[in-house]
């Protein structure tokens, strides 16, 4: 197995920047994400590393080895991709088996890989069949198959589960996940789906125009966003931005939205006192915003705590959502099924002001 490094990284098509000095370090048998909207450089950043493209300036390291002038055959990766890309005319087996044929590896260990890890995937009665005769969940088996039995050094995984249907791509995440802590194989994955990114990662990278915006790890990402972009991109229904007024009264800071003001917790006083009387942006997840009407007057504080009028309702069963309207500001707040909220009703909700970020609205940057 093998740790992936990419040192200043730079992809142009003409004059177009696909991707700009990108530094990233994967380690051995981790599992990294890349993430991002259509367009970010994420797939371009995994075909550099496969070397299906080749790299305009910097360096690519897979293990100790430089592969910037290396073959893509002989990088020791195996990739799946998003339209799994079998043989139409080969049965599964010869499918699985075909890379392992072109390496000139015995029969008989050709046989047993296969069948060892078509037991692993669960379509070991399946290996007669050609493509044609699986369903979707079957192919992308299939397909994995394939990449695992040639145990390489890196995994590169390009959105292979964006033809499943819902249901199949959760229970497909799991099991991908599940492979993964049994093989201990390094692997990179590219989706733009972010609850994909969250829910599988132990490391993950958010793209946008060519440019790494943050790699961390899923919960510092959804509670730490470095930025407006990874703020807004990371999390479902996304973070609200409001923009405010930072002003300073009675010995503390309010953030001032025009149709309501809310106070700043005394203990980010002194992170938030170079930005008095400036304007910035307020974030707040829906998932941080309660309906007040259900809770205790005595664990909720006046000044945490807004009227806005309720525009939609949607119950998800386990949570609603609620859009309210207050002056120019919309706001999404994730809250409890018992809410009594309806369309149309003034309604009292609390921030977890605990829970707020404040972002520089000249940079993007966080100031918290």
């Amino acid at each position: 197995m093998a740790r992936v490094v990419l040192e200043h990284v730079t992809k142009r098509f003409g004059t177009v920047e696909a991707v700009k000095d990108a530094n990233l370090v994967i380690e051995d048998k981790e599992f990294c994400i890349l993430v991002g909207p259509s367009g970010c450089g994420k797939t371009t950043t995994l075909r550099m590393i496969a070397g299906l493209e080749e790299v305009t300036e910097g360096n690519i390291y897979i293990g100790d080895r430089l592969v910037n002038d290396v073959a893509p055959k002989d990088r020791d990766i195996a990739m799946v991709f998003q339209n799994y890309a079998l043989y139409p005319h080969m049965t599964v087996f010869d499918n699985m088996a075909f890379g392992l044929k072109l390496r000139k590896v015995p029969k008989k260990e050709i046989e047993q890989k296969v069948k060892e890890v078509a037991e692993m995937l669960g379509i070991q009665d399946l290996l007669k069949r050609k493509p044609k005769e699986l369903s979707g969940g079957q192919r992308q088996r299939v397909a994995l198959g394939r990449a695992i039995v040639r145990t390489p050094q890196v995994f590169l995984m390009d959105e292979p589960l964006s033809n499943l249907d819902a249901k199949l791509r959760v229970q497909t995440r799991a099991e991908l996940k599940r492979l993964h802590n049994r093989l201990q194989v390094t692997t990179v994955y590219v989706t733009h789906d972010q609850v994909e990114a969250m829910t599988m990662g132990d490391k993950i990278v958010v793209m946008n125009n060519g440019v790494i915006q943050q790699i961390d790890s899923p919960l510092n990402l959804f509670n730490k966003p470095r930025n407006l972009f990874v703020a807004g991109f990371i999390g479902s229904p996304a973070m609200n931005f409001i923009n405010a007024v930072l002003e300073k009264k009675n010995g503390g800071y309010w953030l001032n939205a025009g149709s309501f003001e809310v106070k700043v917790p005394e203990s980010l006083n002194s992170l938030v006192e170079p930005y008095a009387t400036k304007e910035v942006i307020f974030g707040i997840r829906p998932q941080d915003i309660y309906d007040a009407e259900l809770m205790r007057e005595a664990d909720t504080k006046p000044e945490w705590t807004i009227k806005a009028t309720v525009d939609v309702t949607e119950p998800l069963g386990s949570e609603v959502n609620l859009y309210l309207t207050t002056g120019e500001h919309v706001i999404v707040a994730t809250v409890d099924p018992a809410t009594k909220a309806q369309t149309g009703l003034e309604w009292r909700v609390y921030f977890d002001m605990d829970k707020m970020h404040l972002f520089d609205p000249n940079t993007g940057e966080a100031i918290i």
